[in-house]
């Protein structure tokens, strides 16, 4: 199979999820923020996603909106991800997080609703509120973030529903293969978030000879390589070249011995917080 940028997986459910999104971590609201979905959608991204706690919900419904209008797209054309933030967990909690999420996003659907973190003693009550909000066709798919193996094996104990996604922290130095193998066996889509390691992995010796054997960048060899590992992918950038770089990823592949020597990279190291260690 071909794939090319408006290819999707396949979720549990039937929801088609984009391969390659944009994300828009720690991008402030304004004319940058504004600017960077609308060119994403322009060049042809389907996938853009945000979160409460990045605090920019509402510049990229108004992105949404623009892009919509001057690319003649409809809405059922994109697919918006947003996650429900630590502090709002709890049953009641989320479904009033929900609310204040798609008022800023000024959507009446959201394609797919996150829990953030696992935040002990409050998950399962905050996945049961995603339930609701997907069995009343609030949103078409569920799931969470930053979730490790036990704490999916604990959520799925008491859950009516099984998560469609795990978003977590995934790249050559993190390849998570206990995690991979267990979303691919249970019908869990894993996501990558910072993929590029926030930059950290550009200079990367390995990835360097694999992207001038096939005169592309290392960013792009990285996501090649989540998108050949069976990873959803979301980079993030304001920068429109960048954007439009990231996506060029589907007129090449990466050879079995290449992709063995960028798993062989692997230092479990984290850029971001552990899962089972966090504080806020």
């Amino acid at each position: 199979m071909t794939l090319h940028l408006q290819s999707t997986t396949k979720l549990a459910n039937g929801v088609d999820m984009p391969w390659l999104g944009l994300g828009v971590f720690k991008v402030e609201e304004g004319a940058d923020l504004i600017a960077a979905v609308k060119a994403a959608i322009k060049h042809g991204y389907r996938s853009i996603d945000t979160a409460a706690v990045y605090g920019n919900e509402a510049g990229v419904g108004q992105a949404i909106r623009e892009a919509l209008a001057e690319n003649g797209l409809a809405r059922e054309d994109l697919f918006i991800t947003s996650k429900v933030w630590n502090a709002d967990q709890g049953y009641e909690e989320t479904l009033s997080a929900f609310d204040v999420t798609m008022s800023k996003l000024g959507i009446d659907v959201l394609d797919l609703y996150l829990i953030h973190w696992p935040v002990a003693g409050k998950y399962k009550d905050t996945w049961r509120a995603l339930e609701k909000l997907y069995a009343d066709g609030r949103v078409r798919a569920i799931g969470v973030s930053n979730f490790q193996v036990h704490h999916l094996n604990d959520l799925l104990q008491d859950a009516k529903i099984k998560p469609m996604v795990n978003q977590v922290e995934f790249h050559p130095y993190l390849t998570q293969n206990e995690l991979l193998s267990f979303t691919k066996e249970h019908g869990i889509q894993l996501e990558a978030w910072s993929p590029l390691m926030q930059g950290e992995l550009l200079d990367q010796p390995v990835l360097q000879e694999i992207a001038a054997n096939h005169g592309k960048s290392v960013a792009q060899i990285i996501l090649r390589w989540d998108l050949q590992k069976g990873v959803v992918t979301i980079p993030k950038s304001i920068k429109e070249h960048r954007i439009i770089e990231n996506a060029s990823l589907f007129d090449f592949e990466l050879t079995r011995e290449e992709i063995e020597q960028i798993n062989a990279l692997n230092q479990n190291r984290r850029v971001g917080p552990d899962p089972d260690n966090f504080d806020f």
